[in-house]
């Protein structure tokens, strides 16, 4: 019998190349505060570092860090194995000490101060990367919170194709691919809404060149209300259509109304909601998103469902404006997969970068040491951007 030792960092230096190991050593400190939060934490777990967060909200009335923040850290424990997360007494600090990502079926609730999406914005980077296949369930709002983050349709219509693109689910043989779907609707504040998404898990992501946009052929959209009159969401859709019907005529928006009487599928949460979601597809297969929604923080009647169907549509036609092959609110997501990708180059041409964009290239040059190569389209107006994967693998995932 010959036993051999192996050293506690081996698994981590073997998940990426050689020419990486020199970041995955240090910890992670940032005296910033809350600052790319999400962010932060899925790099820690993926790099395997250390990460230490100071100063969060320090010099706020109420300092330290928000419900739906101690949530997220909460459903991070949850899908991990070995994680050490340690808050001080006033919440303004914390230290986390990344363990692996297990993932397998989990049921969570999400604090109502922030929606689903936002949730599911953190967790759609990592799921790939875990034990088992990642089936998990979260409850709480599921719309009304457009205006701050992206619902969990905008998640559906826009990343899941981007993680296709990235080859996770493609092989249908071996698991079925990446799938998100809203069992129950429920409206910002009181929430009480349900979302299941799954997401297979994967050895290793595959490079990409998106650098294509194509021309706009069709935009689909859906119109939903919860608690609200039906017509509504027809009166949204309608107007919707209005203004992209001068431009494109292959436009469909159907409407979704939900009501709090009907249990299951059909229902919804206590609150009233109103929100439409457009989805444009490209001759190449890109897609883009735009969504808004009724102010739950507004008066009754203050707003009306046409001009949710006009903003809407507009939002929808300046993301097409800007060009490039992914939306505003997909672009970190698909940086930080191109990040991970095999030692070849990846491409993704997008419009224009966004402040979160760029400092999530920051976040990333730092954990795992990749430097983006920008460079400037001015016939398109876009911006073409490259890199050299670092090589990780999921040695979590069973070889058969």
């Amino acid at each position: 019998l010959i036993l051999c030792r192996i050293h506690p960092t081996q698994h981590i230096l073997d998940s990426f190349s050689r020419r990486h190991y020199r970041f995955l050593m240090s910890t992670l400190r940032y005296d910033d505060g809350a600052i790319l939060f999400r962010q932060r934490i899925i790099t820690s777990l993926l790099s395997r570092r250390v990460l230490l967060v100071k100063n969060i909200r320090s010099d706020d009335n109420d300092p330290g860090l928000r419900d739906y923040e101690a949530s997220f850290l909460r459903l991070i424990e949850s899908l991990t194995n070995g994680t050490s997360i340690e808050i001080n007494e006033t919440g303004t600090q914390f230290r986390m000490k990344p363990g692996t990502i297990v993932n397998g079926t989990l049921e969570f609730d999400c604090s109502v101060s922030r929606g689903v999406g936002w949730y599911l914005e953190g967790i759609v980077g990592i799921g790939w990367a875990g034990k088992r296949d990642l089936n998990l369930t979260l409850r709480g709002v599921t719309d009304g919170c457009e205006k701050e983050e992206c619902s969990a349709d905008f998640v559906k219509n826009s990343m899941m194709p981007i993680l296709k693109r990235f080859g996770v689910g493609v092989e249908e043989d071996e698991s079925p691919p990446p799938m998100l779907r809203v069992n129950r609707r429920g409206a910002a504040p009181l929430g009480e809404g349900e979302v299941e998404f799954f997401c297979p898990m994967a050895k290793s992501l595959s490079p990409i060149d998106m650098t294509n946009p194509g021309k706009i052929k069709k935009v689909r959209g859906t119109a939903i209300s919860c608690k609200v009159p039906p017509t509504s969401p027809s009166r949204s859709a309608h107007s919707a259509k209005g203004v992209l019907h001068k431009l494109i005529p292959d436009v469909w928006i159907h409407t979704d109304a939900h009501s709090r009487s009907k249990a299951g599928p059909g229902g919804c949460g206590p609150s009233p909601g109103l929100k439409v979601i457009l989805t444009c597809e490209s001759t190449t297969k890109m897609v883009m998103t735009a969504e808004t929604c009724m102010d739950p923080e507004a008066e009754r009647g203050s707003v009306l469902p046409e001009d949710l169907g006009v903003e809407a549509a507009t939002m929808l036609l300046e993301e097409i404006r800007k060009g490039g092959c992914v939306d505003t609110a997909s672009q970190s997501l698909a940086l930080l997969l191109m990040c991970l990708c095999p030692e070849d180059v990846s491409r993704i041409r997008i419009g224009s970068l966004s402040r979160y964009t760029i400092a999530s290239l920051r976040l990333f040059k730092e954990v795992f040491g990749v430097t983006m190569k920008v460079t400037a389209d001015n016939d398109t107006k876009t911006v073409l951007l490259s890199c050299l994967g670092t090589g990780f693998k999921n040695w979590s995932k069973k070889v058969t």
